[in-house]
């Protein structure tokens, strides 16, 4: 164990090994289908294969679906103090199109993993019906997909018990902080007792494990990481922060106000917490630290982990098996595309399950290989910079 404030990035947070193309491509889509409407290209020739796999022989297993673009918070990273354009009601996936949808992905393409996200997605009323449906499919093995839920907690307290009958098994709740001022700062609403009221009421409805998701910032880092830190180790929950992706308005982000996982764990180090490193286990985006028990700010608490999303100073690209649909109904097969796939318009012009499949597997195939791009080394921020706002895309 060490607490030494200068910590040295190691399997966990070190930037992972970038793959190369596969050496046989799917010859050009040239079958009867479904075109897709957007500039990405015709669909899969043949038969629709049982699994999305791209050029890089990365596998989707995970699927982010958001179902709204709207939000009750509005966080400075995340969009303009004075909200967005929402999109009408009529443009969004209904309840039994994101059904289909998720039948498609769960049943048929080896999506293991499915997690509702926004927006915020409990701003949806039919949220419950939704999860419900998703519970009920199997895998082509026989089991039940995996369902979370990315959240900012405001309203949880009153739908934890029903969500998680519907089927819910688990909750990310973003706190960015527990100071109230700092909170309402960087939220522009004073809502943190409710946001904490909602973490806590998913717990006791047995939604666990309650993974709280904090943004790392350079104004907050010092003195709300650690206070996070011990107040989610004390109530039981796993605390995950992540660094600053140009996801928000343009103007809110600069590469080097990036706070990246060597500064974070600094800030904790320094304010006396024992970390050891554990790396990333279950190869899902956050890299792992445990934590000895201890006392932080004249109070105990136990032992536990931290996780940190180093999507920009050691990103994992390279194993990412995860899939987004946006809440109008398109296809992003990278967090940074810069082109989507309108699963919306087949959906209603009669488009059957197979048209679906063939549609998808194509997008998956032409994944781009890190941040949205080919050549993200060639771009000028190494991002390429979607058309669409984090609460547009899906958390």
């Amino acid at each position: 164990m060490t607490s030494a404030p200068a910590y040295a990035p190691r399997s966990g947070t070190a930037r992972t090994r970038l793959p190369v193309p596969l050496a046989v491509a799917p010859k050009r889509p040239g079958g009867a289908g479904v075109e897709s409407p957007g500039a990405t290209g015709l669909p899969w020739p043949g038969p629709p294969p049982s699994a999305l796999t791209d050029r890089y022989g990365r596998v989707v297993r995970d699927l982010r679906l958001s179902i709204t673009d709207r939000c009750n918070l509005r966080c400075s990273y995340c969009m303009p103090a004075q909200g967005l354009d929402w999109l009408a009601t009529p443009l969004l996936l209904t309840a039994d199109e994101i059904g289909r949808l998720a039948r498609i992905a769960v049943t048929r393409l080896g999506v293991e993993r499915i997690r509702i996200t926004g927006g915020e997605p409990l701003m949806r009323r039919d949220l419950e019906e939704i999860i419900s449906a998703i519970a009920a499919l199997r895998t082509p093995g026989g089991a039940v997909p995996d369902i979370g839920l990315t959240t900012n907690g405001l309203g949880l307290d009153k739908r934890a018990a029903a969500l998680r009958d519907a089927g819910l098994a688990r909750v990310n709740v973003s706190i960015d902080a527990l100071d109230r001022e700092a909170y309402a700062g960087l939220t522009r609403r004073d809502r943190l007792d409710d946001a904490l009221a909602g973490a806590t009421a998913a717990q006791a409805a047995g939604l666990e494990p309650i993974k709280v998701n904090a943004v790392a910032l350079p104004g907050t880092l010092d003195a709300q990481a650690p206070r996070l830190l011990a107040e989610c180790l004390r109530r039981g929950w796993q605390l995950r922060f992540i660094e600053h992706m140009p996801l928000g308005p343009r103007e809110s982000w600069r590469a080097e106000d990036v706070v990246g996982a060597e500064r974070i764990l600094a800030a904790l180090a320094g304010a006396g917490f024992a970390l050891e490193e554990a790396g990333r286990p279950d190869r899902r985006p956050a890299a792992l630290w445990r934590v000895a028990a201890g006392e932080h700010d004249g109070a105990a608490h136990p032992a536990g982990s931290v996780g940190i999303i180093a999507s920009v100073t050691a990103p994992f690209c390279a194993d990412c098996d995860r899939a987004r649909i946006t809440a109008d109904g398109r296809l992003m097969t990278c967090l940074f595309s810069s082109t989507e796939t309108d699963l919306r318009a087949p959906l209603r012009q009669g488009a059957t399950d197979e048209d679906i499949m063939r549609l998808w597997a194509a997008a998956a195939w032409r994944k781009p290989l890190a941040h949205g791009s080919d050549d993200p080394g060639a771009l000028p921020s190494g991002f390429e910079r979607p058309g669409r706002t984090m609460s547009a895309i899906g958390g």
